[in-house]
């Protein structure tokens, strides 16, 4: 009898889970799950959705354990020819960690302010829609966000200071839309980590903001931007910065004397009004991607480290730099190659 029972102890403990498993599924959860895939217009990537099924197995969703009631945390829609606005009823999914909605190029509309309702919210990612509308204030409510993408939306107006506030926000990616308006000053005082900011391709205009020389970013890009004025502060050699990119502005100052960490691999200064000469302590630096091209620079080019590792495309376009990779200081420019090292427009 005890053998019996030793071979079909798996077998009961197999079924009692397979029964215990139909049940995870709350049926608030279940329920809005069908709201949303209705008002998406029963779309190809959830059209499997049914309710025989427990919703925690449906494919695009994922449920937490048993210390939130197997709730649902995790909603991903993407890639798909949906033709709709953001569900309401996803505010309704009190426990959700995760929301995405990704490439739906047909996806329209404002971000649904009942987002607002989900204080759990630690990842949001809505890119490569056709969002429209601002860059919402509500999200500064949701503390415990650690990563917003908006980015390849259409969203316009300018960037809330108040995210700013945002305790635990590591990323903040908001590129390619058509935000207005200059950086929040408030940005130079984020209350808790110091976020990688993402803002390129837009119409952000001014300047930016002293207070961000106090902060140590790890990854900047405000690239393809109308910026303007003096951006020294974002560099340091007591900074422990990886990426830089101040590409496509109006940025002008002396870059004679700034310092750059060592630990920066991606710099790109291209397409900007930046004057000075190129300084020897960028000798120091181990580089994967560089380029100061189309700017006023002037003078020789230091020798040493990694400077050399990039062809002439990096440097073209200056006032006045030489040496390698672009022809020596000491020999005579033909006529026929100064249109490669003239100052930009």
């Amino acid at each position: 009898m005890d053998k019996i029972t030793t071979l079909l102890f798996p077998l009961f403990t197999l079924l009692l889970t397979t029964s215990l498993a139909k049940d995870l599924c709350h049926k608030d959860d279940e329920n809005t799950l069908l709201k949303i895939k209705k008002s998406l217009n029963n779309p190809y990537t959830i059209i499997s959705w049914d309710p025989k099924d427990d919703c925690c197995t449906w494919v695009s969703v994922e449920c937490g354990d048993s210390t939130v009631n197997h709730r649902v945390i995790s909603l991903y829609i993407s890639d798909d020819d949906v033709s709709a606005q953001i569900p309401p009823e996803v505010g309704d999914l009190s426990y959700l960690q995760t929301l995405i909605f990704r490439k739906l190029p047909n996806l329209t509309g404002e971000i649904q302010p009942t987002i607002a309702k989900l204080k759990y919210l630690r990842f949001l990612w809505l890119s490569w829609t056709n969002l429209t509308g601002p860059v919402p204030e509500f999200l500064s409510q949701l503390k415990d966000l650690e990563y917003i993408n908006l980015s390849f939306n259409d969203l316009s107006g300018s960037i809330p200071g108040s995210l700013s506030l945002l305790p635990k926000l590591g990323i903040l990616e908001l590129s390619r839309n058509k935000l207005t308006g200059s950086i929040p000053e408030s940005f130079g005082s984020f209350k808790g980590v110091v976020p990688q900011l993402f803002l390129s391709h837009n119409k952000l205009s001014g300047s930016i903001p002293k207070s961000l020389s106090n902060l140590d970013f790890y990854r900047i890009d405000f690239s393809r931007n109308k910026l303007e004025g003096d951006a020294s502060m974002m560099f340091g050699d007591k900074k422990t910065s990886w990426s830089i990119d101040l590409s496509r502005n109006k940025f002008q100052f002396d870059i004679s004397k700034v310092n750059v960490a060592t630990t920066v691999n991606n710099l790109d200064l291209n397409h900007n009004r930046i004057t000075g000469s190129i300084p020897v302590q960028w000798t120091e630096l181990t580089l994967q991607s560089f380029n100061v091209s189309y700017n006023r620079l002037c003078g020789r080019i230091p020798q040493g480290g990694d400077l050399q590792r990039f062809d002439a495309y990096a440097y073209l376009h200056n006032k006045c730099l030489c040496d390698a990779p672009l022809p020596s200081c000491n020999v005579k420019i033909q006529a026929t190659d100064l249109y490669l090292n003239l100052p930009s427009e």
